[in-house]
């Protein structure tokens, strides 16, 4: 079994990963990247925020494989240290205003507000209970509190799950590439997959790889995956151009910025400690600091900010359907104007003592059903697909890798996936 994977970004990463677990010799996987820097798209610039039960049933069982892979890979791997793995309050932050039309559900939890948005925001009301929960290992918290009013904004506390911020995504990819790397998995970049070679029986026998150097190389291909994300459409019809077959994914780019806040990390520190408890001890709510916020703004958007380990804050939201994509994402454009209005939400909720580390730009790719495409592309013998997941890439990543490599062996998969072919 001779495998080579096309996008070196996480969910091909992923793959490459469990199937470098399983077969030797791991010099038969190959990973194809064309764009001269890795992860340089939505697998090095998305939010990382993970989740295990926020999906549609189609995608229930993934998810909740997927998130439990995350938490194994963190405990086994230090992910505290290795990536940020952290713990976080998901929180939707609204117009106190709003308070009436909001519907108050009993508290029965204690929580804060994060501390690096400016003011109280002491208004909290917990949306959901035990029961919407407990499905997450959740933690659990015996204070209860009064619902405060605030004057200029209100948090609802949508629900303590075990989420994971990951510092930066690319760390997490990093961590994957790093490991398929150390056992033999050969990556070749940048460089392109430009025709395959098929035996006299019509089997998938082999790949040419053009290099950018003008190289060109035949590698033995029993099996090839499609996973380039966004790009995933461009790469099938120049393999396959006769084919009638037109993979229906777009995308969906996203503007954001990295941004660091005197008051994150708040003190004590949340950092974890070398030891081997540190894991259990970043699992406490103790030391549970890391907060998602979703809100609304002015600028008729609704930005996402995520507070990260080990001490930066993620600032998203404006996302384009229309944003073009460029040939590589090495071509990317980021458009000012998008930065500026997510810099004017960023100094009204967190003021304006921010440093700006990052400003970037991303393509998700989307399908019009709203889940990605895992399995088979039927009429190309050999070939696979696991692109499309939107939003939840990260969030999906270890599960689909785990999923792809048991298909790629021909095994029952962890996860029923059976609604997600293409």
């Amino acid at each position: 079994m001779s495998t080579v994977i096309i996008g070196s970004g996480i969910i091909g990463t992923s793959t490459a990963y469990f199937l470098s677990q399983e077969l030797e010799p791991q010099a038969n996987i190959h990973l194809v990247e064309a764009n001269p820097e890795l992860f340089a798209s939505a697998s090095g610039y998305a939010a990382g925020f993970l989740a295990g039960d926020w999906f549609p049933s189609s995608l229930s069982s993934l998810g909740a494989l997927s998130f439990d892979l995350h938490k194994q890979l963190a405990e086994e791997n230090n992910g505290p240290e290795n990536w940020g793995y952290s713990r976080s309050i998901s929180t939707n932050l609204g117009d106190a205003s709003s308070q009436a039309r909001t519907t108050k559900l009993q508290a029965s939890r204690a929580a804060a507000g994060p501390a690096w948005l400016i003011g109280s925001h002491e208004h909290l009301d917990v949306v959901g209970n035990e029961d919407t929960i407990a499905q997450m290992q959740v933690f659990t918290f015996e204070t209860q509190y009064e619902c405060l009013l605030e004057t200029d904004f209100m948090i609802m506390i949508l629900i303590h799950v075990l989420t994971l911020i990951t510092s930066e995504p690319r760390r997490l990819c990093q961590f994957l590439l790093s490991s398929c790397l150390s056992k033999g998995v050969r990556l070749h970049y940048p460089a392109e997959v430009v025709s395959i070679h098929r035996d006299s029986f019509g089997s998938l026998s082999g790949v040419v790889i053009f290099y950018e150097n003008s190289a060109e190389v035949v590698i033995p291909c029993t099996h090839l995956l499609l996973a380039a994300g966004a790009w995933t459409p461009k790469v099938f019809s120049s393999l396959f151009p006769s084919s009638s077959l037109r993979i229906p994914i777009s995308s969906l780019a996203g503007h954001s910025v990295l941004l660091r806040s005197p008051l994150w990390p708040p003190a004590p520190s949340p950092y974890p400690s070398q030891t081997a408890s540190s894991f259990e001890e970043l699992s406490s709510p103790a030391k549970l600091s890391c907060h998602a916020v979703f809100t609304d703004d002015p600028a008729d958007y609704s930005p996402e900010i995520f507070s990260r380990l080990p001490g930066h804050i993620y600032l998203a939201g404006l996302n384009s359907a229309t944003y073009p994509l460029p040939p590589l994402p090495r071509e990317r454009v980021i458009d000012k104007e998008s930065i500026a209005t997510l810099m004017v939400t960023a100094k009204r909720l967190m003021g304006n003592d921010l440093e700006v580390l990052r400003e970037a730009v991303c393509w998700r790719p989307i399908s019009a059903r709203g889940t990605p495409y895992l399995g088979k592309i039927q009429g190309e013998q050999g070939v696979w697909i696991a692109a499309a997941h939107g939003m939840w890439g990260i969030s999906l990543s270890l599960g689909t890798g785990k999923v792809m490599a048991e298909m790629l062996q021909g095994k029952k998969t962890s996860a029923d996936v059976s609604k997600l072919a293409l």
